[in-house]
């Protein structure tokens, strides 16, 4: 074949690459690697939701306030909070079932420890405050929400009676 084409079909591929004129007429060459934001300064989106950095309890998922001492007990539920379970370390597929290098095992990982490595978790959430009360959803009957089992069953067998 006398080019390396596949197909001798006039196209836009007749003419050179060199011939072709340059974008937007500019003869500097591109830079490689990833290109630089176009306005850094620029205004940005809002934020929704904001982020609320907290502890919580690991058994019954309280909220601990700003200031709490570790070295207590939760004050819902009373479970030791200077533990295993509440210490931002602990993760159950590794040795001993701590990311810190530890020298003996701790057998209960919910009861109070004198572990010199305890660094309380620390979750990142959203912010569940709301700025305007929520619509509450239109009741069809009008009755009080159920209090027991009992209620909420009969409640049910009300709206399939023949």
């Amino acid at each position: 074949m006398d080019s390396d084409r596949k197909y001798r079909q006039r196209g836009y591929m007749d003419e050179g690459r060199d011939n072709r004129p340059e974008r937007n007429g500019d003869d500097r060459p591109r830079q490689p690697g990833p290109r630089p934001p176009i306005d850094v300064t620029g205004p940005r989106l809002p934020r929704l939701v904001q982020s609320v950095t907290a502890s919580r309890c690991f058994n019954c998922a309280t909220l601990l306030p700003n200031g709490t001492d570790f070295n207590g007990n939760c004050p819902k539920c009373g479970a030791a909070l200077h533990c295993c379970k509440q210490c931002a370390h602990f993760e159950p597929s590794t040795r001993f079932q701590c990311l810190k290098p530890i020298p003996v095992r701790i057998p209960i990982k919910d009861k109070a420890n004198e572990c010199t490595l305890f660094e309380p978790r620390v979750t990142v959430a959203r912010d569940a405050s709301p700025s305007a009360p929520a619509p509450s959803p239109p009741a069809a009957n009008n009755s009080p929400a159920p209090r027991n089992p009992n209620d909420a069953r009969s409640a049910f067998d009300a709206l399939f009676k023949k």
